[in-house]
């Protein structure tokens, strides 16, 4: 990136010769858990990063180094430091705001970070600026002190992304992420279409499959489609196979049998309804294309690349760009804010993993359009 220009002060790429003046104002911003004058040349010369000075007339006033992880879409903020020329003119903001922006544009979706409990300044910072805490580590420092583990996203809805304006909603329990995403689709394309909790468990009992691997059924595409078209939608359903979905989850072979009937009936039910079930994958060309076309898709993805469990989820594709999906996912943390739940941007190599569920590689999607004269 090239220099920024500020008011009092310029933000600038890390240079080679900047080390010099980088050692002296990290020993003077902090008593342990320095960089070496070895790590920071490292840093400085390496490619996974974005390493940023501030500096007014030639004079250091601070720096930030974010690392680039590679292999996924994180960055994380290494170290932030202002030096007590530069303190309270705003400098520690504009570095890691000018950091943020140069790690999205090198295709980082989130920030994470680390920081002392007890750095109660550059928490409020943090918080000012839309960091989340999510974790903590305990004796994380040199000094034994703990630390908070804090989290923003950093690429948002581009403004020139075409797209319908989708409604958020979030699912009420843990098994109907299917109904609220339809409820969502459902809501964008016909604005007098009203969610609730009573059409979201509605929905639920229309299009489940009665047993998963455990817990409550989830809800199967067809389902959600016949459902939907119930309600005055126009809705197709593109599935990758033909076996009964789910039914090898289970290992009960009452339950698995009762899984193979109802995938059973809702083909039947859907063949008799003339909804099109299209046995072959969908392309992300596609889903543009249906976008574009102002039709919505209900999308079904593992969540093991979001939280490490290997559970069908299903969510609600609201835009797309030349390098994401971004969806409205019906599933909020306690602690998240619902903003970080709409939009969500999915990289698009990462979603051509996320898509596709199980040992049967299970790719689904079911499109849903609206016409005035269904009315």
């Amino acid at each position: 990136m090239s220099a920024q220009s500020f008011p009092t002060f310029t933000i600038r790429p890390a240079a080679p010769a900047d080390v010099p003046a980088l050692h002296v104002l990290e020993q003077a911003c902090f008593e342990g858990d320095r960089l070496s004058r070895r790590r920071l040349r490292h840093w400085v010369g390496a490619e996974n990063r974005v390493f940023l000075v501030a500096e007014r007339a030639e004079q250091l006033l601070g720096y930030v180094l974010v690392l680039l992880r590679r292999g996924t879409r994180l960055a994380r903020l290494y170290s932030l430091a202002v030096g007590p020329a530069g303190r309270g003119q705003g400098i520690g903001k504009a570095l890691l705001v000018t950091a943020e922006e140069a790690s999205s544009q090198s295709g980082r979706l989130f920030m994470r970070l680390e920081v002392a409990e007890d750095n109660h300044s550059a928490i409020a910072l943090y918080q000012q600026l839309g960091y989340r805490t999510f974790g903590s580590y305990p004796n994380y420092y040199e000094d034994q002190g703990d630390a908070l583990r804090m989290q923003k996203r950093i690429r948002y809805r581009p403004e020139n992304l075409h797209s319908l304006a989708v409604p958020w909603y979030g699912q009420t329990t843990e098994f109907t992420c299917g109904p609220a995403a339809a409820m969502m689709a459902m809501a964008a394309l016909h604005p007098d279409y009203p969610p609730s909790v009573s059409e979201e468990l509605a929905l639920w009992r229309e299009a489940t499959t009665i047993f998963m691997a455990s817990g409550h059924g989830g809800c199967h595409p067809i389902g959600l489609a016949l459902a939907m078209q119930r309600r005055g939608f126009d809705c197709e359903v593109y599935l990758n196979q033909t076996s009964p979905l789910f039914a090898d989850g289970v290992r009960s072979a009452a339950k698995k049998s009762v899984i193979q009937q109802v995938d059973a009936d809702f083909r039947s039910a859907a063949s008799a309804s003339g909804i099109a079930v299209i046995e072959r994958e969908f392309t992300q060309e596609q889903l543009q294309q249906w976008l574009e076309e102002g039709a919505l898709a209900l999308l079904l993805i593992s969540t093991y690349r979001l939280d490490g469990k290997k559970v069908p989820h299903w969510v609600t594709l609201t835009g797309i760009d030349e390098e994401c999906l971004y969806v409205h996912d019906p599933d909020e943390d306690d602690e998240q804010n619902p903003l970080d739940s709409q939009y969500l941007p999915i990289a698009r190599d990462d979603f051509a993993k996320m898509s596709l569920f199980g040992r049967e590689r299970l790719r689904t999607a079911v499109v849903v359009r609206w016409f005035p004269s269904a009315e």
